[in-house]
């Protein structure tokens, strides 16, 4: 089975190089100088700034790799590629349930940049696969746990 392609926004790509160059800069510098405190302060067994300093020098070592794994196999999806006549992933989408007349708006992005508190969910989210390749119009049946809701596409949008 091949892997599946890690697309991204453009935006998301610059944010990622800029956390990424924060990390390898201004987040190291201040891990050393921490773990350089720490160590001046003697006996490191016992030392919970050390350890702590250790900790977060771990973590960020973490999040360079993951990053780095990230903009390593990304497509940029660039703002031409984004349709606004069917949903496709960096399409900006309001929804209508059907029920209850309440809109919501999503944009549909990849995995690596899903955000719920941004609306930003997932072309492999249960409401992303139903409206995927759809146009505005068109009425979704999506099935969640909590029950089957219908949406209707209201706008599609870059």
């Amino acid at each position: 089975m091949a892997d599946k392609k890690n697309v991204i926004t453009r935006e998301r790509y610059e944010e990622l190089q800029n956390e990424l160059a924060e990390c390898k800069t201004t987040i190291e510098a201040q891990i050393s100088k921490r773990l350089e405190e720490a160590r001046g302060q003697g006996d490191l067994s016992e030392n919970s700034e050390y350890d702590e300093a250790k900790e977060a020098q771990a973590k960020n070592a973490a999040r360079i790799h993951e990053i780095e794994d990230i903009l390593k196999d990304a497509e940029i999806l660039e703002e031409e590629d984004i349709s606004v006549t069917k949903v496709s992933l960096g399409s900006k989408v309001t929804l209508q349930n059907s029920a209850t007349k309440e809109e919501f708006d999503y944009t549909i992005v990849g995995e690596n940049e899903v955000d719920y508190f941004n609306n930003k969910i997932s072309e492999d989210s249960l409401v992303g696969q139903a409206i995927l390749n759809k146009k505005k119009g068109n009425v979704v049946t999506v099935t969640t746990p909590q029950g089957t809701v219908k949406y209707k596409i209201i706008k599609i949008g870059k």
